[in-house]
């Protein structure tokens, strides 16, 4: 049975428990999240010492996990056993491995959980395994966020905690952090320490302060100083990046601007250039869908296609690919040609 994490994990807090989990995929916060309510909470403190069996799978193999299912909960209803990173067990590709995880599939103990976290990968779908899994046991499968989808989950996962967050705030941490959602979400935790008032607005002024990005020089800034031909304030931001290359390497903000000038092509394209139209052609707040109108008012639907090609090159000279420049010289370069496009 295929479910999402968010429902998984209700269900759990509600007491409604599966004997089998199989959580893979490329996004590990929602695996860690179900883990770690599984590991903490689902059990009472005076159960956990006979009925939890955490293990990692560099550290076991499919016959000892299959030994601890087995096994009957002492003085609880049930027992837990957790294997995390599962797709580091040395036997998980053998036949006998497979062999025995598909028996116990077909027939799992009532009275155990047992939980695999399969990260950064998931099973081929063809396979008996895989389908003996989708059919008798709970399935969850996890994708990375597409990165106009970072600055929902921000304001979401702030709302989750009982605090509203400005847009612009929530476009900041996905531009800072992009989409490593246990970052985001840490960072989002030790900012919400410093507030007990949950009736404030967290805005840019708190990310700026708590989290670490410079109000003034970020790509998020520099982004907004290319749209308007601001070249003095770019300049300014390239400067700072220069002195501070560890802090801002080459290849983000690259990344970032190429995202910003695709749109304003697709914007070009669209036949319907009103705000709430681009807003949902790009996939972005309609807050943020004046700029990049007015920004494609400055750069023709040519200019975006050269500042694509420019971006393509400054991506390249940033990976290595037949250049030997460092990261502020590629970065000025880029900048002082989009500006004068």
């Amino acid at each position: 049975m295929s479910a999402n994490a968010e429902s998984i994990l209700k269900d759990l807090k509600a007491g409604k428990t599966a004997p089998l989990y199989f959580l893979q995929g490329d996004e590990p916060y929602y695996i860690d999240l179900l883990s770690d309510y599984v590991e903490n909470e689902l059990l009472r403190p005076e159960e956990r010492g006979f009925n939890m069996t955490v293990v990692y799978g560099r550290d076991t193999n499919m016959q000892g996990i299959i030994n601890a299912a087995r096994r009957f909960p002492v003085m609880a209803q049930r027992q837990v056993v957790l294997v995390k990173e599962a797709q580091d067990m040395s036997d998980w590709n053998s036949d006998k491995a497979k062999e025995m995880l598909l028996r116990y599939t077909e027939k799992p103990v009532p009275s155990t959980l047992l939980m695999f976290c399969y990260k950064y990968k998931r099973l081929d779908a063809r396979t008996q395994l895989a389908k003996a899994l989708a059919k008798n046991a709970v399935v969850v499968e996890t994708k990375k966020l597409y990165d106009n989808q970072l600055v929902g989950w921000a304001k979401q996962y702030f709302a989750s905690k009982g605090f509203q967050s400005s847009d612009k705030a929530n476009a900041m941490l996905a531009e800072f952090i992009g989409n490593d959602l246990s970052r985001m979400a840490n960072e989002i935790d030790k900012l919400l320490i410093n507030f007990s008032d949950k009736n404030i607005t967290i805005t840019d002024e708190e990310i700026t302060r708590y989290v670490g990005i410079s109000k003034e020089y970020n790509s998020f800034e520099l982004q907004s100083a290319i749209a308007q031909r601001n070249i003095l304030k770019a300049n300014k931001i390239v400067n700072y990046f220069a002195a501070n290359p560890k802090n801002n390497p080459a290849i983000p903000a690259i990344a970032l601007l190429f995202g910003y000038f695709t749109k304003i092509l697709q914007i070009h394209e669209s036949s319907d250039k009103s705000k709430q139209d681009v807003a949902s052609l790009l996939g972005i707040n309609p807050y943020f869908a004046e700029e990049y109108i007015a920004a494609a008012r400055i750069y023709t639907r040519e200019k975006a296609i050269q500042a694509i090609h420019l971006l393509y090159q400054a991506d390249c000279r940033a990976k290595g690919i037949d250049s030997t420049m460092e990261d502020e010289d590629i970065l000025r370069e880029l900048v002082y040609r989009l500006l004068h496009l």
